[in-house]
């Protein structure tokens, strides 16, 4: 087992709950039950780590039994994460009764690893013919990122999959078009959670109206329509320093901190736009930003009033 293996493998450990770990260690199935009673719960959680990264060692644990331990996890876990729902639609007079578990696996991974060189899949099956699906994304010249997966549960018998969640939004359209190219579907249509009065009631979602008002905030803010295209945003800061703390030697200084703050992509004010929508920041974003396409301006100076 490489380094990079064993880091995986501390990583997912040191996030499990110590109340949670044999139970979880047991549904993984990896380790031995001979294995699993030599492990002392009791020691502190490093020595812990340490300890079962070596029971690993010794099965010869593969980067694909430590994805099947985080699926684990994340099952344990399934309501902290924020779930989409697609539902697939079949074309008039397709069967939809015959479905082989094994040859949907082989050709899922087959159709992503062909559009996407570098990219990493592993499946576990579980309860009501469902499957969980973890994928670790790539690039054409980078190593799949084994810690920022996107998991999917795919009902065999029902014409949905619910993913989690990502800030690779750029990837979902590839796995909508890998669901689509298996099942000779039209293509996925993303639906709202919880909208749907027939859907399974153990189904939750988190967050609706947030999402709903950080979309609205934001077309209030840049509109409906394509942004302009810039490439940079320069910001000139000259302000004293404030401080709720008395004292101190900048609380003194009488000549403003001068630096200078410059954004930059190929479309400034689109990823502006994205921002708030894909959790990274908060809905509305603040005036120095979003004054920009009004202004007509993108180099700013900001002083003390």
């Amino acid at each position: 087992m490489d380094e990079t293996v064993a880091e995986f493998f501390k990583r997912i450990i040191l996030k499990i709950p110590m109340t949670e770990m044999m139970t979880i260690l047991k549904t993984w199935g990896f380790l031995s039950e001979n294995q699993l009673q030599t492990v002392n719960l009791r020691q502190r959680k490093e020595s812990l780590v340490q300890d079962l990264v070596l029971l690993c060692e010794e099965k010869r644990a593969s980067l694909n039994d430590a994805a099947l331990l985080d699926i684990v996890y994340t099952q344990f876990h399934r309501h902290q994460k924020v779930w989409d729902v697609f539902r697939m639609s079949k074309e008039p007079g397709e069967d939809s009764d015959l479905f082989d578990m094994e040859q949907f696996k082989s050709s899922f991974k087959k159709i992503l690893q062909r559009a996407l060189k570098n990219v990493t899949v592993s499946f576990r099956d579980a309860e009501e013919n469902a499957v969980w699906i973890r994928i670790a994304w790539g690039t054409q010249y980078r190593k799949p990122n084994q810690y920022k997966p996107t998991y999917v549960v795919y009902y065999s018998q029902t014409p949905y999959a619910f993913t989690s969640s990502s800030r690779l939004r750029s990837n979902i359209p590839l796995l909508g078009q890998t669901f689509e190219t298996h099942n000779s579907t039209t293509p996925l249509q993303e639906r709202s959670l919880g909208l749907d009065i027939n859907m399974d009631s153990r189904i939750i979602h988190e967050n609706r109206i947030e999402k709903e008002r950080v979309q609205r905030v934001t077309e209030e803010t840049f509109g409906h329509y394509p942004q302009p295209r810039l490439e940079f945003a320069q910001y000139k800061l000259e302000t004293k320093f404030k401080s709720d703390l008395n004292g101190g030697i900048l609380a003194e200084r009488e000549e403003p901190l001068r630096c200078l703050i410059k954004f930059s992509s190929p479309n400034l004010l689109e990823a502006l736009k994205s921002l708030a929508p894909a959790g990274i920041a908060d809905a509305p974003l603040s005036p120095l930003l979003t004054c920009i396409p009004n202004k007509g301006m993108n180099y700013f100076k900001i002083r003390d009033k």
